[in-house]
C-alpha cells in the first residue's frame, strides 16, 4: 500500500482547518494533497484504483467521513506525525515530552480525554526543533514565546499558527532554487548585506509585518523563532536524504 503524504504546510493548514481558523475543509485539504501525487491518474480517469492502493490511516478516514475531530489522542496525534515528509515523531517519544520533558508546555489534554490542535502543533514543532537543539533549548524558546505555560492567552503566536508560518517558509525553500542556496545566509550575523537581502529574511518580514499588535521585542522573538525553526526542518531533509543515500548504498550492494 501507498502511504498518504503530507507536507508541513499541508498538515499545518489541517490543524487550522480542525479548530475552524481557515476557509478550507479539512476534506478539501487533504484531497489536494493526495492529488498532487496523483495527477496522470486524476487526468486519466484512473483515480479509484490509485487511491485504493493508498493507506488511510484511521484518524484521516474520520475526517474524510465528515466526523468531528475536537481533539486527538497521542496515537492519533503520531499517526498524523507519520505522515508528515521528513518526520521521525513516535508514540513513544510524545510520551516522554508530555509526561516530562515539556510537560509544563503540553500538560494534560484540554478535550476531555484527548489534545488540543495546538497541543498536536506543539508537539510536531518540538519534533522539528530536536534537529538542531537540544530540548532546554527547545525550552527556552518556548519560555521566550508562550510566556506562561499554564494560560493561553499570552501567547506571541498560538502554536498552530506558528506551525503554519515557519512551515510556508520551508515551502518557499523548496520551491525557490535560490533561496536553497541563500537562506542559510540568514545566520550570517557577519555579514549585514547578506542579511537584509537573503530571500529568506524577506520572506519572514512579510510574516512579521502581520503580527503589528506585537511589540518590536515580542516580533524579535517570533522572527528568531521562525528562522529557527525552518532551517531545524532543513536540517531534517538532508538528514532524512543522508539516511536514503546509506541506505540506498547498503540496499544496491549486490
Amino acid at each position: 500500500m501507498e502511504a498518504f503524504s503530507l507536507s508541513r504546510i499541508e498538515m499545518s493548514c489541517l490543524l487550522l482547518s480542525l479548530t475552524g481558523h481557515s476557509d478550507r475543509k479539512p476534506l478539501h485539504i487533504l484531497q489536494g494533497a493526495w492529488s498532487k501525487f496523483h495527477q496522470m491518474e486524476v487526468q486519466e480517469g484512473k483515480s479509484l484504483p490509485a487511491f485504493l492502493s493508498t493507506d488511510i490511516p484511521p484518524i484521516l478516514q474520520k475526517i474524510i467521513k465528515g466526523g468531528s475531530v475536537k481533539g486527538l489522542s497521542l496515537g492519533e496525534i503520531a499517526s498524523l506525525g507519520q505522515l508528515i515528509e521528513y518526520s521521525t515523531l513516535s508514540v513513544t517519544a510524545m510520551q516522554n515530552w508530555v509526561k516530562r520533558d515539556f510537560k509544563e508546555y503540553l500538560g494534560s489534554p484540554r478535550e476531555g480525554k484527548k489534545y488540543s490542535m495546538n497541543q498536536a502543533a506543539l508537539l510536531f514543532i518540538i519534533d522539528d526543533l530536536k534537529a538542531s537543539l537540544d530540548f532546554e533549548s527547545i525550552r527556552q524558546l518556548f519560555h521566550l514565546m508562550f510566556l506562561k505555560p499554564e494560560r493561553d492567552d499570552d501567547d506571541l503566536i498560538e502554536p498552530a499558527r506558528l506551525y503554519y508560518e515557519y512551515a510556508g517558509l520551508f515551502e518557499e525553500i523548496k520551491r525557490n532554487p535560490t533561496m536553497q542556496a541563500r537562506g542559510m545566509e540568514a545566520v550570517d550575523l557577519s555579514n549585514a548585506a547578506s542579511w537584509k537581502n537573503s530571500p529568506l529574511i524577506a520572506s519572514t518580514e512579510r510574516i512579521i509585518n502581520r503580527l503589528a499588535h506585537l511589540t518590536r521585542t515580542q516580533q524579535e522573538v517570533v522572527r528568531n523563532m521562525l528562522l529557527i525553526a525552518a532551517i531545524s526542518v532543513q536540517t531534517s531533509y538532508c538528514q532524512s536524504l543522508a539516511r536514503q543515500y546509506f541506505n540506498a548504498a547498503l540496499f544496491l550492494d549486490f
